[in-house]
């Protein structure tokens, strides 16, 4: 029933809640998210989004063994205004979350902002990922943003309630440091000039 529901014309006018997404039986490898009560169907990743996406999490993984955050690929839920199951109109699946506070954590996944968020841009989410969900992450009170893809790294640091965002080219060499966890550098070097 929520398949159907999900693609019935009425989905512009419906506001769905964590409590609804819960109740979606979807078949296996279907994923959601939820934007601003919003629901929005995820493709399958493409090998060079999932490339990267393996690179990142075990540069940043292995720098988290051992202390107190910890990392967390998709898929993972992210509800990223946390209050109840009938008011939580955000449900978010970050590429990779990285959550400092452990009373974030449950079995169901994060309830509030992660510290540090990673999205590897594809093209059928390029908009949605600098648009929307970048605002609901700053709204929310995300740390830090990396948006990445083939060309370059969009690094976007919380200042007050506003994004900086510095852009770096994807090139060889390329290095940058998360600012929300002292002294992990994450290296570029595999990733530049890959086109698959």
């Amino acid at each position: 029933m929520a398949n159907a529901l999900l693609k019935s014309e009425t989905l512009a006018d419906t506001r769905w809640t964590y409590a609804d997404y819960k109740d979606w039986n979807l078949k296996p490898g279907e994923r959601f998210e939820v934007i601003d009560g919003i629901a929005y169907a995820m493709s399958a990743p493409s090998t060079f989004h999932q490339l990267i996406l393996a690179d990142l999490m075990v540069q940043i993984g292995g720098f988290l063994r051992g202390k107190p955050c910890k990392v967390f690929p998709a898929p993972f839920d992210v509800r990223l205004f946390y209050e109840d199951d009938e008011s939580d109109g955000d449900i978010v699946q970050p590429d990779i979350s990285v959550i400092c506070d452990r009373e974030k954590l449950g079995k169901e996944g994060c309830r509030g902002a992660p510290d540090f968020v990673v999205e590897v841009i594809s093209e059928s989410t390029r908009g949605k990922d600098f648009g929307i969900k970048k605002n609901r992450y700053r709204e929310a009170g995300v740390a830090e943003y990396w948006l990445v893809e083939k060309d370059a790294v969009y690094r976007n640091l919380l200042v007050g309630d506003e994004y900086r965002e510095t852009v770096h080219a994807m090139e060889e060499g390329l290095e940058l440091e998360v600012g929300v966890l002292p002294g992990c550098t994450v290296r570029f070097r595999r990733m530049a000039g890959k086109t698959v």
